[in-house]
């Protein structure tokens, strides 16, 4: 029998707030233990939380972005569960009244274009952290960190309309560019403040029921989201063929040994025991608000790919990779601010630029060669000045020593050779010295032309004027055959 899996995710967002949900406490990554933390955020008797403005904002703005529909009124909710990191036994968070439902996603996979639905978009604290020590498994020591607790999160759950574990990866990196365009998540994966859940399960393909799912936690990386999800689903069918059942549980992902385990049996809504938070009244966001904030949205992944396409001439391939980044978009716009062309600037940030990035581990926004150096080093290709290959020596010098492209130049002696009378020169030593080559192509093998072209730029350690090799050479040539 064919299956077809069914996919749905819970992303929490960390948002780029100062302070935490409900108290003045940082949010600073990386402090040490316990230090951020107040009575508030702990949960001590007699106090009282406040709601974060600037939480409601930044949620606002994801569910504009996300075309949600955003709720008059919304309630914050206790869940209930007791966990060592979770001081208070309870979390708050929204539950039957979130600030958002019924949303969409466009998500761009090779056959085409697919709409992701939004169920609901609600805001909640974190908890803490467990940090253990000695042998997990002996339960050696187990620490707790409570400088989590009461960061502010925003969960984004999806629909189970997801098939593929790649669609599901691609899923997270739209909607990670997104959050990272809006402002109000830095997407760090690692650190961990934009985590993903998923819920997967198989059917046969065709049946409308769903089939028991299983939780995935612990995927720290989109490769992961797509790794893990690939695992369960092949778990899930030897498990149906050999006629057992699946069972509803939270399985864990181990990176190292490329398989998910089982943790725990799934929790349902009911075991939360959620009842609305006694402490906070209910949000009310007016139309006012919600105008506001759309109007101050910045320009979203999806439009800024299509002005690229039309304002600048890249393809759509180009401008959908240009654009995945929000550095390397503004990188690639300011290099053609500075007077390059779309093209040639696409080209080379797609080839060279970002592949000296990606080896290094940098983003765009850190590059050591200047939007304005590259968009220079380009009117030197366009003076005649240096050769479009001798540009890319010129750059990686450049992006290593952070010179401009007119000193590595100059330093280097690679100004470009557009003497007549010197390429004729090095064009007639690389005739006679292949006499066997020109044989051939006098013989009828024009293709020899190229060895010659490659001889000559050989000869000339890459310096001369491609335009005018070619057309010195094919004038030789000509003469060779008794040509005019």
């Amino acid at each position: 029998m064919e299956y077809e899996a069914v996919i749905g995710l819970e992303v929490h967002a960390q948002l780029l707030t100062d302070s935490k949900i409900f108290c003045n406490c940082s949010t600073k990554f990386g402090g040490e233990p316990n230090t951020q933390t107040c009575p508030v955020c702990l949960g001590m008797p007699g106090v009282l939380p406040v709601l974060n403005r600037k939480v409601v904002e930044y949620t606002l703005r994801t569910a504009i972005a996300l075309n949600c529909k955003i709720a008059g009124k919304s309630l914050f909710a206790r869940k209930n569960y007791f966990y060592p990191d979770l001081p208070k036994g309870y979390q708050i968070s929204m539950y039957e009244l979130p600030i958002a439902e019924h949303g969409s996603l466009e998500i761009m996979l090779p056959h085409g274009k697919k709409r992701i639905g939004i169920t609901r978009i609600h805001m909640e604290e974190d908890a803490g952290k467990l940090v253990h020590a000695g042998d997990f498994a002996r339960a050696d020591c187990s620490y707790v960190d409570l400088n989590r607790t009461g960061v502010p999160l925003m969960e984004i759950v999806s629909e189970p309309d997801l098939r593929a574990p790649e669609e599901a990866a691609e899923y997270m990196r739209q909607l990670r560019n997104i959050l990272v365009y809006l402002g109000v998540c830095d997407g760090n994966m690692e650190e961990g403040s934009l985590r993903c859940d998923a819920n997967v399960s198989i059917r046969p393909k065709g049946a409308k029921e769903f089939g028991t799912r299983a939780e995935l936690k612990n995927m720290n990386s989109f490769r992961n989201i797509a790794r893990a999800l690939a695992y369960e689903i092949e778990r899930q069918q030897k498990v149906v063929e050999c006629g057992d059942s699946v069972v509803q549980e939270t399985r864990l992902w181990d990176e190292q040994l490329g398989k998910t385990g089982g943790m725990r049996g799934k929790e349902e809504a009911h075991d939360y025991r959620y009842f609305p938070d006694p402490d906070l009244i209910p949000l009310a966001v007016d139309e006012q608000w919600i105008s506001r904030i759309r109007g101050a949205l910045p320009e979203l992944p999806g439009h800024k790919m299509e002005r690229f396409v039309k304002d600048y001439g890249i393809s759509e391939n180009d401008a959908t990779i240009l654009t995945q980044d929000k550095d390397l978009a503004e990188y690639f716009e300011a290099v053609v601010k500075a007077g390059a062309p779309g093209k040639w600037a696409g080209n080379f940030i797609l080839s060279e630029v970002l592949r000296e990035l990606n080896e290094q581990g940098k983003s765009a926004g850190s590059c050591p060669v200047k939007p304005e150096q590259l968009a220079a080093m380009h009117q030197l290709i366009e003076k005649g000045t240096i050769s479009t290959k001798i540009a890319k020596s010129v750059f990686l010098e450049m992006y290593r020593s952070g010179r401009s492209a007119e000193q590595v130049v100059k330093e280097q002696g690679l100004e470009q050779v557009s003497d007549d009378a010197a390429i004729r020169k090095l064009i007639e030593e690389a005739i006679t010295e292949n006499p066997k080559q020109l044989a051939e192509y006098l013989s009828g093998k024009d293709k020899m032309t190229g060895f010659f072209v490659g001889q000559v730029m050989k000869k000339s350690s890459g310096k001369a004027n491609p335009q005018m090799v070619n057309q010195l050479l094919a004038e030789a040539l000509r003469k060779r055959k008794g040509g005019t």
